[in-house]
């Protein structure tokens, strides 16, 4: 298990146990965080589970593929930290990665 941390655009924390091979998607609506909504499902085909991956944690992700870069385009308030939190599988070199989550998602 990695222990991810999901901050809500208000600040409010929730620091959960995500299993190795799952989303940070799957892990937030597992767990019932709001603000990712995940409507696709994890097919990487609606945005609706667009975050910003905090400090050195961005760096520490496989690069986007090309379809992750073309959905953000759909995505509300795009940063250069923001990926779709489907596309990041979790494994134990992430246990403590801290995810932002975006005040809406489309």
């Amino acid at each position: 298990m990695a222990k991810v941390t999901y901050i809500e655009s208000g600040g409010a924390e929730h620091h959960v146990d995500v299993a190795p091979g799952r989303s940070v998607m799957e892990g937030a609506k597992r767990y019932t965080v709001p603000g990712i909504d995940g409507d696709c499902g994890g097919a990487c085909a609606c945005a609706t589970c667009h975050v910003y991956v905090e400090g050195d944690w961005f760096e520490k992700l496989p690069p986007m593929e090309e379809l992750e870069h073309e959905m953000l385009d759909f995505a509300f308030d795009v940063q250069p930290n923001s990926r779709l939190g489907c596309q990041i599988k979790i494994d134990e070199s992430l246990d403590g990665l801290i995810i932002k989550i975006p005040s809406r998602q489309y």
